[in-house]
């Protein structure tokens, strides 16, 4: 996987983690893994075009819940409709804002809607397929970057 790739993703998390939610974040660790991870919610964007594959976003309960706090001002306690849409919302921006600084780079990819799931996500379709794990920590926790993409 080039590094173009992975960059993008970083670079464009990094940015609206800062911008949206006023939180630095930073690498914890980069590996490479075969399978399906996922934690207690789960954002998964397809990606097509010059790239295809998929980006998904693993989230733990108490971090979405202080993220959607810091974005709407309101306390929740679990993660229902409304926290899913939110999550749903800020993976949204970050696949745009990754897919321009991969424009820079000479690939034309659009992003399809997110897909949230809530609770352990299995995938037969992912689960062979090798893809880049970034692991990321903010002040309010750690989540995960999955990486699945390929060139057409």
């Amino acid at each position: 996987m080039k590094a173009e790739y992975v960059n993008s993703f970083y670079q464009a998390t990094r940015d609206v983690f800062n911008l949206m939610l006023d939180l630095e974040t930073e690498k914890e660790s980069l590996q490479l893994v075969e399978g399906v991870i996922s934690r207690d919610a789960n954002v998964i964007l397809g990606v097509t075009g010059d790239l295809r594959g998929t980006i998904m976003f693993c989230f733990p309960r108490e971090m979405t819940l202080e993220m959607v706090k810091i974005m709407s001002g309101m306390a929740m306690d679990e993660i229902d409709s409304f926290v899913s849409s939110a999550l749903g919302e800020v993976a949204n921006i970050i696949g745009g804002n990754a897919l321009t600084l991969l424009s820079t780079n000479q690939y034309s990819c659009d992003i399809v809607p997110p897909q949230i799931f809530v609770g352990d996500y299995k995938s037969t379709s992912m689960s062979n397929e090798k893809a880049l794990l970034l692991s990321l920590k903010t002040s309010i926790g750690s989540f995960d970057l999955v990486i699945y993409l390929k060139e057409k």
